[in-house]
């Protein structure tokens, strides 16, 4: 799956526990009808492929989603979903392209008296 839109926060990376368990977070606006900020979190080694990115930009990130259950102390079964992302890149903006040529105004074209005039079928069948 993936998600695509523009960088909203880059959090820190945030360290937990003795045995050093990596997290960093990175809120995306979609750019849809109904925008939608959606937090992707990146954990242990892959909270570094955040380190090249900033808000504003433009990315597309592969995510996964991760769920799991939780029993409280007292015996009530909770339930906690996220988004992991496992790559990111970076999106280019649509630009109109450079290679096309230019479309000439209307007036540059003759225009046509009576199109029911003459033969006018040259196809080969």
């Amino acid at each position: 799956m993936e998600v695509q839109g523009r960088i909203k926060m880059l959090g820190e990376t945030q360290t937990f526990g003795s045995n050093g368990f990596r997290k960093r977070e990175v809120v995306v606006t979609t750019e849809e009808q109904y925008p939608q900020h959606i937090m992707v979190e990146f954990v242990q080694d892959k909270t570094d492929l955040l380190n090249s990115y900033q808000v504003g930009q433009q990315v597309k990130i592969n995510i996964n989603l991760r769920g799991r259950e939780w029993v409280n102390p007292q015996g009530e079964t909770k339930y906690f979903n996220s988004i992991q992302g496992w790559r990111i890149e970076a999106v280019q903006s649509e630009a109109p392209s450079g290679n096309m040529p230019p479309v000439p105004p209307t007036e540059a074209f003759e225009p046509v008296n009576d199109i029911n005039d003459g033969d006018n079928d040259d196809l080969p069948f």
